[in-house]
């Protein structure tokens, strides 16, 4: 069963990505990404800081877009105090352990995410997950360093690891998306709301695509149903002879145009 993917997300502090290391370990968790940390992970101040946890840091990955670290994933789950002005499934980390246990054994490879330590992950970068994740806490100071808040997440994992998922989709041979396959999809449908002008208001552009991104993050889509949404936007933007759509406005005027022909006509009669 593999475990988790962990993922920060521009660090800041070469300590807090050892300290992150350590945390990792002591829940069997071994595969960390980086994305455009300020400080390397083999930093020496990161590898005093992870102990004995140094192999961590060693095989970690650097990426330089969040894109790219989580491509090959087939699930990511943001963890972030604030709950961002979109629409996203929020569950705590002991309700996400159980989701990446039964992810892991249907060999499907989840990731989950970590924001600086200042910020906290941008809501572009949530809108990209398919769930949120809070950690409950003292509402009036919930504050937590990044090794803290993978620790708890890793905990949760590692006491979950027995356990039974609570939760299961039978899905037969249907094989998630990737994230890969679920951005291309994404960066092809926007390509065409802009051309059609839908996304033509540049002020609510960066909200309204982050909104269409979260609707079909939570829809869970398998890998052939990326490829069904795929020919969707085929057959709207390349079949410029096709009928036009019942109820729409182009529909509307034809068939009020059919109206006056008959109407102008000679009678036959």
């Amino acid at each position: 069963m593999s475990a988790p993917v962990i993922v920060l997300v521009r660090p800041q502090l070469a300590e807090n990505i050892g300290m992150a290391a350590r945390a990792m370990l002591n829940c069997g968790l071994t595969e960390l990404r980086l994305v455009r940390p300020d400080e390397p992970a083999d930093h020496p101040r990161a590898i005093a800081a992870a102990t004995h946890a140094d192999g961590v840091l060693r095989s970690a990955r650097t990426f330089d877009t969040l894109d790219a670290a989580i491509a090959d994933l087939h699930h990511v789950f943001a963890t972030c105090p604030r709950h961002r002005d979109m629409v996203k499934g929020l569950i705590t980390p002991r309700a996400a352990a159980e989701d990446l246990h039964a992810m892991a054994a249907n060999g499907e490879r989840p990731g989950i995410l970590f924001g600086p330590e200042r910020t906290g992950l941008e809501s572009d970068e949530v809108s990209l997950a398919d769930v949120q994740v809070s950690i409950p806490l003292n509402p009036g100071f919930n504050s937590l360093n990044l090794a803290q808040a993978v620790l708890v997440m890793g905990y949760e994992w590692w006491q979950a690891r027995a356990q039974e998922p609570a939760r299961t989709l039978v899905v037969n041979k249907a094989v998630p998306a990737s994230k890969g396959e679920l951005l291309g999809f994404f960066r092809r449908l926007e390509a065409a709301l802009d051309a059609c002008g839908f996304l033509r208001d540049q002020r609510m552009r960066p909200t309204m695509v982050r909104n269409i991104r979260a609707m079909f993050q939570r829809a869970g889509l398998m890998s052939h149903e990326i490829n069904t949404l795929q020919g969707i936007v085929t057959g709207l933007t390349e079949r410029p002879h096709a009928s036009p759509i019942p109820g729409s406005r182009t529909a509307k005027r034809t068939t009020a145009e059919a109206g006056a022909d008959d109407k102008s006509g000679d009678s036959t009669t």
